[in-house]
């Protein structure tokens, strides 16, 4: 199963009414239709279906966002906020896109491709001051 935008096999899956706490690390591409409290690492894609809710930090390669994420994200490739999808966070990514009806409330920053997931999960965000 591939999904929107995605060039990995689904290899990982949280349905409805799960709910998982602690740290989630996994290769390719993750859907979250449940929830995730806690950190998830990876250099794939990770995909926060309509009724997916993830609360916590997020250090990925890619994230495709149609229900909610909160917290602290570092995308090291995309961030992708769909019709409906809804993140509240700090965020530091090269390629930000809000689609029309979707709602993003935080910061951003937004950086140049860097290195992969793993190495910048250690490193702490680095947001520009207002000014």
């Amino acid at each position: 199963m591939k999904a929107r935008g995605q060039g990995g096999d689904l290899n990982g899956f949280l349905d409805a009414g799960s709910h998982i706490q602690g740290d989630l690390l996994f290769e390719d591409t993750f859907r979250v239709d449940g929830k995730v409290t806690g950190k998830i690492l990876s250099d794939g894609d990770l995909v926060v279906g309509v009724g997916g809710e993830v609360d916590g930090e997020v250090v990925v390669g890619r994230i495709f966002v149609s229900g909610t994420l909160r917290g602290r994200i570092k995308a090291t490739k995309r961030l992708e906020i769909a019709a409906g999808g809804r993140v509240y966070a700090t965020l530091e990514t090269p390629s930000l896109v809000i689609e029309d009806g979707a709602f993003f409330e935080g910061q951003s920053a937004m950086v140049r491709a860097s290195a992969p997931a793993v190495e910048l999960a250690a490193k702490p965000l680095q947001l520009a001051k207002p000014g």
